[in-house]
């Protein structure tokens, strides 16, 4: 990995809530992120005793978040974070008007107690060609007091599925870095052995450390509370039609297909494959909603929501023997495999690309279902190697800088790919060429040799090949 200060070390603990974030969209890095960055700096200036002196912020968005930030509305995410909100909080219906307020009287309530001035014009500054060196995802706010004089100013930069690493090295928002675990693991190789030696699941490993942050019923409570999210999701995309914002006018799709598939339910005895369109339809469904900048869960970025959810749903409808304890498997069995890809590359598309977006949650989701269908840990392993090898070099390109197109339907591909790698993973021993560690190594090479361009700027590929209405 790069030696930079926004880099996550391989040692770092890991807990199943760093992986799953209940935020809103449409994207972790870029909306769910900025706006954890601009509570944070509230909560530095208000440790500072500063907030009642401030007149002024002034906030610098760079690299891929001033490219894109529009589409993904981080100017507006920073903007909420530093009027007081949280992305797991956050009324999503309140979030247009409190920006119209702002607009109109050029003034926010900075950490919901102390006015100040704010003209977007001039305190939200798009450095469209510049980037701040330690990551692609940089910014910088900076307060002043009444007459102009400087009292605090920070970098942040969003790494990853709503991560935060601030730029005097106090690391990420991780659940803490001094736990001691009962069975750490930095790679896929120490996973395995572990589940040998100690003769235990994936999901048992990791629910072992668990323990170490929080008694197992909290645990397990904040796993269930992502499943019901990520279901809802689900329902609430295949109840809503219309036109998805951000001047693209792409229609939701989902509330059609659903209404199809309920009405002709025949159609699956005459089609086996329908069971593929149920699945398309509970991905779009959750990156409809996440294009919509609704409730989403982070798993492990917003840009690919809807794979994992999709997958969980399948299982859920489609297979046998589904219980609590088993989803619960599934969604810690996830965890795990995700954390092994924060550890040792990144989960970043302005990073890697989208296949540390897209590629990571189809990781995730094979493995999941493999071990829900039975599978051992060398199958689980397999199944999560199988999935991010056939998303190597996945690009980033959003048209208009949104998350719509390819992204929504990127998600339908990527949730059908998790099952097919499950069944080839089920129907083998276990035994396979490739490592997963060795697939992470390459798509982090990968990411690196990849153009900035193909890597959340919309600068390139799809997002410069395709005649739009400019938004």
């Amino acid at each position: 990995m790069p030696n930079s200060s926004t880099q996550r070390p391989q040692d770092v603990n890991l807990s199943v809530v760093d992986l799953y974030t209940i935020g809103i969209g449409p994207s972790s890095s870029h909306t769910v992120g900025p706006m954890r960055a601009g509570y944070r700096f509230c909560l530095e200036m208000d440790a500072r005793k500063l907030l009642s002196q401030t007149g002024s912020v002034i906030v610098d968005l760079y690299g891929s978040l001033a490219l894109t930030g529009k589409g993904h509305a981080t100017d507006t995410a920073v903007l909420m974070g530093l009027c007081g909100q949280r992305p797991r909080s956050v009324d999503p219906d309140q979030i247009g008007p409190t920006i119209d307020a702002i607009k109109r009287d050029s003034c926010l309530m900075l950490f919901d107690q102390q006015k100040i001035d704010f003209h977007f014009e001039n305190n939200l500054v798009f450095h469209m060609d510049e980037s701040l060196p330690q990551h692609p995802n940089g910014m910088r706010i900076t307060a002043y007091d009444r007459d102009g004089v400087k009292l605090h100013c920070q970098e942040y930069f969003s790494v990853g599925g709503g991560f935060i690493v601030s730029g005097d090295d106090r690391g990420a928002e991780y659940s803490g870095d001094n736990i001691i675990l009962p069975h750490p693991f930095s790679s896929a190789d120490e996973l395995m052995a572990i589940c040998k030696e100690q003769g235990l699941s994936i999901a048992e490993i990791m629910m072992e450390n668990e323990k170490s942050w929080r008694a197992a019923d909290e645990t397990y409570e904040f796993v269930d509370r992502v499943y019901n999210a990520m279901m809802n999701c689900i329902d609430r995309g295949c109840a809503t039609p219309g036109i998805l914002p951000g001047g693209l006018n792409v229609k939701r799709r989902a509330n059609k297909l659903y209404r199809e598939l309920v009405d002709r339910p025949e159609a699956g005895l005459k089609d086996p494959l329908t069971v593929i369109d149920w699945v398309n339809l509970y991905a779009l469904a959750v990156n409809e909603e996440n294009a919509a900048g609704s409730k989403v869960v982070t798993a492990p970025t917003n840009g690919a929501a809807g794979v994992i959810p999709a997958v969980l749903r399948y299982y859920e409808r489609f297979c046998a023997n589904v219980t609590q304890t088993k989803i619960r498997e599934f969604l810690l069995t996830a965890a795990a495999i995700g954390s092994i890809y924060k550890k040792r590359a990144s989960i970043s598309a302005a990073e890697v690309g989208c296949q540390g977006e897209v590629g990571v949650a189809c990781s995730m989701a094979a493995g999941a279902l493999c071990a829900v269908m039975g599978g051992t840990p060398e199958q689980v392993e397999n199944a999560a190697e199988i999935g991010m090898e056939h998303n190597l070099g996945l690009t980033c390109d959003p048209i208009g800088g949104l998350v719509q197109v390819p992204c929504i339907e990127r998600n339908t591909m990527g949730a059908v790919k998790a099952i097919n790698a499950s069944r080839l993973a089920l129907r083998g021993d276990g035994q396979h060429t490739v490592s997963l560690d060795r697939v992470i190594e390459t798509m982090r090479q990968t990411g690196a040799d990849m153009q900035s361009k193909y890597k959340e700027t919309s600068q390139g590929g799809l997002a410069v090949n395709v005649n739009v209405v400019e938004c």
